[in-house]
């Protein structure tokens, strides 16, 4: 998955766990952390780029659902997408 994160042209470094990593951009930063069969994603994204993010993910043929949260934790927008 970083490989597809740096091909786009971010950067990745190890994450907070053995088996996560961190990929970047200027306008992003998540942590992609394997688990269970699945990848979770969390992090910090422009919320003027949500989209460009999931369009990213959709690119990358992934299924994924995204939740974008203000600063008080409540949800704003929600994203699903993917081939099933």
């Amino acid at each position: 998955m970083a490989e597809r994160f740096i091909g786009a042209g971010w950067s990745s470094e190890s994450g907070s766990s053995w088996e996560s990593y961190e990929v970047e951009t200027s306008w992003c930063r998540i942590e992609v952390d394997p688990a269970d069969g699945d990848t979770l994603l969390n992090g910090v994204v422009d919320p003027q780029r949500f989209e460009e993010l999931a369009a990213l993910l959709t690119r990358f043929g992934l299924r994924f659902s995204l939740e974008l949260y203000d600063d008080d934790g409540e949800l704003l927008r929600e994203i699903e997408a993917g081939t099933p």
